[in-house]
């Protein structure tokens, strides 16, 4: 089975991080969280990929290329000139994927759900689509996802409204048939859109599986920085993540940060606790705490952002 990894997002809820490079190329503990995906589907036997594309795509493109490096044979749908949505984004993706199911996985969430588990329960189902669920939901973070006692979806709670729903996961398994009505490039969601139809008018048509697995979110600046630090002290890379080309002066003090690629800091500067995007010179003698730094390019100046 194929999978459409979701990557055309903007990314809004993580600027100023998200001008700089798509949301799914940032890197989570110095590696782009595109590439922990693809390695993880790759783990699972999943080695024929489609990403879709839209905001700095050149920034995905140059952290996975074609994908040879992890196993798996990446393609890519470009949309242009509009993200085409949770539901218009797998629609134009259906001739590269060229299968009757695939899976559907976000970009922007590491989990470990099962996916064996998850495709078996696609096949016994007969649904068109099937959603990885977990319970011990957070209304006040995230929408929720209602079933009934048999596993069927019947609405989609709104955030701050969702006792009693399931936390999407972020991966799913989809039949073609699910996005062939959608209009050619057309922007159309998936929840709050396509899904919501086909429940009214085929109840059954969407299930859920509620699974035990993790799941971490770089929704916004607040969540990239907790989880990256999470993945850093599991991984045992210290206090300090830097990427490639990074250069700090003997006399500069940098502690609990992240540092992008291509970053120098100067003398006597002092970063505690900041996440320096790709590019920065950070000047001589400037002290900086949890900020998010980010190079202007036109300027030379920095965007200087606390979070």
């Amino acid at each position: 089975m194929p999978a459409l990894v979701l990557a055309a997002g903007l990314g809004v809820r993580l600027r100023p991080l998200t001008y700089v490079r798509a949301k799914p190329a940032i890197p989570v503990a110095g590696q782009p969280l595109v590439r922990r995906i693809v390695g993880w589907l790759a783990a699972h036997g999943v080695t024929d990929l489609v990403i879709n594309l839209h905001h700095l795509p050149h920034t995905l493109t140059a952290v996975v290329g074609d994908g040879s490096d992890l196993g798996v044979h990446v393609r890519y749908s470009w949309e242009s000139p509009q993200v085409l949505g949770s539901a218009g984004g797998p629609r134009q993706a259906l001739p590269l994927l060229g299968a009757e199911q695939f899976l559907l996985v976000n970009g922007d969430t590491l989990t470990d759900v099962d996916l064996g588990r998850l495709a078996v329960a696609h096949a016994s189902s007969g649904a068109l689509v099937t959603l990885a669920l977990a319970p011990g939901h957070d209304p006040q973070r995230y929408g929720g996802v209602r079933l009934d006692d048999r596993g069927h979806v019947v609405g989609f709670a709104p955030r701050g409204a969702a006792a009693g729903s399931f936390h999407f996961l972020g991966v799913q398994i989809a039949s073609a048939d699910a996005f062939r009505s959608v209009p050619a490039d057309t922007p159309v969601n998936s929840i709050g859109g396509v899904y919501d139809r086909l429940i009214a008018s085929r109840p059954g048509a969407i299930c859920g599986l509620v699974v035990d697995a993790h799941f971490s979110d770089v929704g916004t600046v607040s969540d990239y920085w907790t989880t990256s630090e999470a993945m850093a002290r599991t991984e045992r890379l210290g206090d300090t993540v830097s990427g490639s080309r990074v250069y700090l002066d003997r006399s500069a003090r940098v502690t609990r940060s992240i540092l992008w690629d291509d970053v120098s800091v100067g003398a006597g500067a002092m970063l505690d606790e900041c996440i320096v995007t790709d590019g920065v010179r950070v000047p001589p003698g400037s002290h900086y705490r949890r900020a998010v730094i980010v190079g202007q390019r036109a300027t030379d100046e920095l965007l200087v952002s606390p979070f």
